[in-house]
């Protein structure tokens, strides 16, 4: 098999610099179940000079082939990088992060053993997600908090022939904002029925900063936005399941409600007793208590968005 690992990118050149020579240091057998791999960047309208820098440093990456588009976010990124691949299996990652020298061997060890188990090559594989804040060594980091996702397909680990990508309509750039247009895309893959596979082999280490109270206004407005994403996930597959994941029930209305008191545990009352926990050392469960709030604006936001579609 040949690989396409496609990675959209944008204003993350300090990271996508360490995801890019962990992806040139591979290390494959010799017994020819790869035929080769490439990997499929995508800059979606960077202004940090990704593309200057990688033409000064194109003789260290000899298997990146670099595509550019205007900023029209992930899903437009994504598709123009599957459109633009070689291989017949496509990976998924994004380009904070950083993966093991046998990342490649493996995915395929685990496409190979699920086409054996299932007759066919119905399904993808999913590697695992280490939350990591080391930018200087991400992938020392020892096995913590690793990202818990329920969702079918989600496009920070996964491999897949590119023919199901192809057959179930490649992801739909109707979702400019933040958030689910790859779990969209898995509600039309799982109808297509696909299974997935996981692969806890294939490590990635997902680098962000450590939290700090200067990233929350941001991080509202991506609540928010995904809020408002989440209806349009909706409105394209109207099902109970969707709207649990969306959070677009009662009950996630009424434990977040309780859990934030209405909204009275917002940023600004909280903001003392997160500093305190960063202070302290503790930033990731600063941002885990955190997500009261947060949360709490995602609800809003569904059901904010979802009654302006119904005044329409």
């Amino acid at each position: 098999m040949f690989f396409s690992v496609v990675i959209p990118t944008y204003n993350r050149l300090p990271i996508l610099q360490k995801c890019l020579r962990a992806l040139e240091s591979q290390q494959l057998r010799d017994d020819n179940l790869i035929q080769g791999y490439e990997v499929v960047l995508v800059d979606d309208g960077s202004t940090d000079q990704t593309l200057n820098w990688l033409a000064q440093h194109k003789e260290e990456f000899p298997h990146v082939r670099c595509f550019e588009q205007d900023h029209a976010g992930p899903a437009a990124a994504r598709n123009l990088g599957v459109e633009q691949a070689l291989g017949d299996m496509i990976i998924f990652i994004d380009s904070d992060l950083v993966v093991l020298s046998n990342f490649l061997e493996a995915h395929t060890d685990a496409l190979i053993q699920g086409r054996e188990k299932l007759g066919s090559d119905s399904f993808f594989t999913y590697g695992a997600v280490i939350n990591t804040c080391n930018f200087e060594n991400p992938t020392s980091e020892p096995y913590k908090i690793t990202d818990f996702s329920a969702a079918f397909f989600a496009t920070g680990n996964v491999a897949i022939p590119k023919h199901w990508l192809e057959k179930a309509g490649l992801f739909d750039t109707g979702f400019q904002l933040y958030g689910w247009e790859d779990l969209e895309l898995g509600v039309r893959l799982k109808n297509l029925g696909l299974h997935l596979i996981k692969c806890p082999e294939a490590v990635g280490y997902h680098w962000h900063p450590a939290f700090s109270l200067q990233q929350i206004t941001k991080l509202i407005d991506q609540e928010i936005q995904r809020g408002r994403m989440g209806v349009l996930f909706y409105q394209k597959h109207p099902t109970w399941e969707v709207k649990m994941m969306i959070q677009m029930t009662w009950f996630h209305r009424l434990f977040w409600g309780i859990l934030s008191l209405n909204g009275f545990l917002n940023e600004k009352r909280m903001a003392p007793f997160l500093q305190w926990l960063i202070n302290f050392g503790k930033p990731q469960l600063a941002l885990e208590i955190a997500r009261i709030f947060l949360n709490w604006y995602n609800v809003k936001g569904v059901y904010q968005a979802y009654a302006e579609i119904q005044d329409q």
